[in-house]
């Protein structure tokens, strides 16, 4: 039996952020928060993608109290999976 290795180091690639549930948590590689922890938000909903552009996504995450954005396959290469996924 083979031993499988983690995927991508837990870098976040499409395969990823398609099976990423709902209040899965992941980590930003360069931004701290206030106390030097990294940034960590948390999935909201559902992972858009597109037909006729395969290789794009879009994973909607909440961070604080009001800040939201999007990991996508521009920026995420920056993002880690974190606890909780």
């Amino acid at each position: 039996m083979t031993e499988r290795k983690p995927l991508l180091d837990g870098k976040v690639c499409k395969g990823i952020a398609l099976i990423a549930k709902h209040g899965s948590m992941f980590h930003h590689v360069d931004m701290k928060n206030a106390d030097g922890t990294p940034l960590r938000v948390r999935v909201t909903g559902k992972c858009k993608t597109w037909k006729t552009r395969p290789t794009h996504f879009r994973l909607p995450v909440k961070y604080g109290m009001y800040e939201s954005g999007y990991i996508t396959h521009e920026n995420c290469k920056e993002w880690r999976v974190g606890d909780g996924s």
